[in-house]
């Protein structure tokens, strides 16, 4: 293949940086993206927020996709932890503040596809199929390499994960820690209906959540940990099954199975600055959050959303284009920092034996379920957030 010259190019094929490429590439700016072919099915899913399903309507994604997604109609908090101060049980429902449902539940899969789909499209998106070897940031200019390959644009958007290639060519640190637990990830089946509600049981090793899925299925993310992981895993199909039934206490029914598990560390990671050099960093190469209240790619997709409507606007004023970088910067760290921070402080308040935490912990859930306009703003708030709110996710075009 050719070198090529564009005025954005972007670094890695996931749902963020396909996000970021259309939203450039729709708007009339000549972007590549750099992504090798995907390998395999990806059974994980995702819950999308109301946002975030605005967002990718707006773009011309999300008909391609909704059929495979269930509705978030209603979110239920189970303490079901055997700790003397018990949380009381909270559920929030969608029609409270106005809304069909919170967000829906989607296999990656299916949302990759879309948003492939809709690429292909779009004749100011180029795309060159391979790994990128090599980043570099030059007067005016970033380079990335992939084999024999040179691609040359004024704004390079780092969408490939927690080891980017870009974040280290912008010379941008970052700093994190590890959680002393692992998830484990499976679709299931099951014989009671789930009515659209996502049910997140709290443990002491974290959280158990079920999130609904098309018909009489679910996805689950199951908090241990670590050593109690290998026993989970070696467990055959139907002891599995019957452990997680326990542990949601049957209210789905009989469980099944269903293939591709999924087994990680957790870990939080955050990148010093978002935004430097001609570099914007997006999704995990940003940030990396524990799987707790949907965070992880819909604080992936507003960064797209973001660094779209800057770099658009600099386009169309003339402007050079990698100047949005360091007003991307300052555009995300309050959203990122605080969703970041609520994360943490929610996953270590499961974990903690002291007792002024978990009353802590109880007592904001109790006025939760009983001071209406509180759970009405958090619920506002969480769908969306006052510090971020691009305009994709309010539905408008760039």
């Amino acid at each position: 293949m050719a070198d090529l010259t564009a005025e954005v190019v972007v670094v890695g094929g996931g749902p963020a940086g396909l996000t970021a490429a259309i939203a450039l590439a729709a708007a009339g700016v000549e972007t590549v993206l750099v992504a090798a072919p995907h390998s395999g099915p990806d059974h994980r899913t995702t819950a999308l927020l109301a946002g975030s399903v605005t967002a990718l309507d707006t773009l011309g994604v999300w008909r391609r996709c909704r059929e495979q997604a269930a509705p978030l109609r209603v979110l239920r908090i189970v303490d079901d932890t055997a700790r003397l101060w018990r949380a009381p049980e909270v559920a929030f429902a969608a029609s409270e503040i106005g809304l069909d449902a919170f967000g829906h539940n989607i296999e990656n899969r299916f949302l990759v596809a879309a948003l492939e789909a809709r690429a292909t499209e779009l004749a100011a998106l180029a795309r060159v199929e391979a790994v990128a070897d090599a980043v570099e940031v030059e007067d005016g200019r970033v380079i990335v390499r992939c084999g024999s390959t040179m691609v040359s644009a004024r704004l390079a958007i780092g969408a490939e994960g927690r080891r980017s290639l870009c974040r280290a060519a912008a010379g941008i640190d970052s700093h994190g820690h590890a959680y002393a637990q692992t998830a484990l990830t499976f679709n299931l089946g099951h014989s009671r209906e789930h009515d659209d509600t996502s049910t997140e049981f709290h443990t002491e090793t974290g959280p158990f959540t079920l999130v609904p899925l098309p018909g009489r299925r679910s996805s689950l993310v199951f908090v241990v940990e670590p050593n109690e992981a290998p026993h989970l895993c070696a467990l055959t199909e139907a002891d599995l099954a019957a452990e997680i039934e326990r542990r949601s206490h049957s209210i789905l029914g009989k469980i099944a199975i269903e293939p591709g598990r999924g087994v990680f560390p957790l870990t939080a990671e955050t990148a010093t600055r978002f935004g430097a050099r001609r570099v914007a960093l997006i999704g995990e190469a940003a940030h990396v959050v524990a799987p707790i209240g949907a965070q992880g790619l819909n604080l992936g997709l507003r960064d797209a959303a973001t660094i779209g409507e800057l770099a658009v606007a600099a386009h169309r004023d003339g402007r050079d284009v990698g100047e949005a970088a360091e007003r991307y910067d300052r555009s995300r760290r309050a959203d990122v920092t605080g969703r970041t921070l609520a994360v943490d402080l929610l996953n270590r308040s499961l974990l903690a034996d002291f007792l002024p935490v978990q009353g802590a912990r109880g007592l904001g859930l109790f006025l939760a379920q009983r001071i209406g306009p509180l759970r009405r703003a958090l619920m506002r708030e969480g769908v969306s957030p006052m510090a971020s709110q691009p305009r994709l996710m309010r539905g408008e075009a760039l």
